[in-house]
């Protein structure tokens, strides 16, 4: 199966290459420089058209929205133990998170991005932007107690959860909003430092500049 991943980097789609890197899988990075308008082109719109990054294209067909497509790949490949498959509980509890990841903890953050440069200027409001972090920071309590002294999000064991998770913590320190709580440092140093993590950062590197696409 081909796996073409439309994306740019230090956009959500560094949580596909993740994912795409965790379960060794071989895909094409296609760069879609939305800095110079690629992402509204009639090509990208016919992939996706909310014009947004990343869409994958595999079995002959789009996907787009980051946790799906992450999710798709995990139940794709449930060897790699990176979905729950033997309980149902614990298949909800890792919907559950996946859920918090992307409307509690990221939707602050992306409330930032689009009201400090996504958004045309007649349409921001930078008076949300402190309402904004105040959300971050109740959503990274709420994250801080379900992870408690767990290594990973769901106990021991790393999940595609995390990758959204964690990615999101990223995505909000790069937004310079702080996170104090000691088990999200841990849980942060031990997501960084995953080998898939730095795979997947190259490679969208590697695309930025034109040595591959």
């Amino acid at each position: 199966m081909t796996i073409t991943v439309y994306g740019y980097p230090n956009t959500r789609t560094l949580r596909v290459t993740w994912m795409l890197e965790e379960l060794g899988l071989n895909y094409d990075y296609h760069l879609v420089d939305f800095t110079k308008g690629e992402s509204r082109s009639d090509e990208y719109l016919a992939i996706n058209p909310a014009g947004k990054l990343p869409a994958i294209m595999t079995e002959g067909q789009a996907l787009t929205e980051s946790c799906a497509i992450v999710n798709y790949l995990a139940a794709g490949h449930p060897d790699a133990e990176l979905i729950p498959t033997a309980s149902p509980f614990r298949r909800a509890m890792y919907d559950q998170w996946c859920f918090f990841a992307v409307t509690e903890l990221e939707q602050p953050i992306w409330t930032m991005a689009k009201h400090k440069f996504a958004l045309p200027k007649d349409q921001r409001c930078t008076e949300v932007l402190s309402s904004a972090a105040w959300e971050f920071q109740k959503a990274l309590n709420l994250l801080s107690d379900g992870l408690g002294d767990k290594d990973f999000i769901l106990g021991e064991h790393f999940s595609a959860a995390d990758i959204l998770l964690a990615h999101t913590l990223y995505w909000g320190m790069a937004f310079k909003q702080p996170v104090e709580q000691d088990n999200l440092k841990a849980y942060l140093g031990r997501t960084g430092v995953r080998s898939a993590l730095a795979a997947a950062r190259a490679r969208e590197q590697a695309a930025l500049s034109g040595k591959q696409h």
